[in-house]
């Protein structure tokens, strides 16, 4: 069983976020596997361990994003792939395109991914993906069973469960709560440095900067405004319901 996991390095969630000229401040931050990879890739090695086979990790992202490969490495993966975005300007379209075309030149039974990554939040990559491949995607998943060609997933759907039964190949996120991720042992940070590593181009890709251009565009990046302090209003429950009122219209502008 050959199990393809898709990974995204992360500012760690303990990282204050810092925004300069619009972007993002990377300097002296520490990068993480996005939480919700890091389910997906202990996922990917329960089912290698259940029913044997290889797990290929891949990142469509800068040359830091090779740690987080080497992680994923150290916990069990058998192989691992970078295609490389350092001189791409592109979004979750183009992202999508580039890993469906290393995708399209390899033989898989499931692709597994997480929910969304917790920086942009936005959940695209893989159905985007699912619909390049023509592969059957199933979201927010909190239970997996693979059985010969076919796999049952249980989903979060808002709160309710969904239980659904798809053909493989097929395509999966993983939500919280589908497993309880390791870490990497001293055997295996030694192991990841001799399993093979590659790193490909867009042209090892066969596409052009017109292929994956952006469909997207950021209009303005900022923080939240500081949070104020609370206010105790006075006078009779109808007074302060009153006041209430005139606050939330007239200051916070929620109503």
């Amino acid at each position: 069983m050959h199990v393809v996991v898709l990974l995204k390095q992360t500012f760690d969630t303990e990282e204050k976020i810092v925004i300069n000229e619009g972007k993002v401040e990377e300097d002296g931050v520490k990068f993480v596997i996005n939480p919700y990879d890091e389910y997906a890739v202990e996922e990917a090695l329960r089912l290698k361990e259940a029913h044997g086979g290889t797990v290929t990790v891949v990142s469509a992202g800068p040359e830091r994003a090779a740690e987080a490969l080497r992680t994923a490495l150290a916990m069990g993966a058998d192989e691992a792939v970078r295609i490389a975005t350092e001189a791409i300007d592109t979004d979750e379209y183009g992202i999508s395109r580039l890993l469906a075309a290393f995708l399209q030149t390899q033989n898989f039974d499931l692709i597994l991914g997480g929910n969304f990554s917790v920086d942009n939040g936005a959940g695209q990559v893989a159905v985007r993906l699912a619909k390049l491949l023509t592969l059957p995607h199933v979201s927010s998943i909190t239970q997996l069973s693979v059985n010969g060609e076919r796999a049952t997933a249980v989903r979060d759907a808002e709160g309710d469960a969904e239980t659904l039964e798809v053909a493989l190949p097929a395509v999966m996120t993983a939500q919280q709560g589908l497993n309880e991720p390791r870490y990497p042992s001293l055997p295996g940070i030694m192991k990841a440095k001799k399993k093979p590593f590659r790193e490909l181009t867009l042209t090892d890709l066969g596409l052009s900067d017109s292929e994956i251009a952006p469909r997207t565009q950021r209009l303005g990046l900022s923080l939240p405004p500081a949070r104020q302090a609370g206010k105790l209003l006075a006078g009779s429950p109808a007074e302060q319901a009153a006041e209430l009122v005139r606050l939330l219209r007239t200051e916070a502008k929620v109503i």
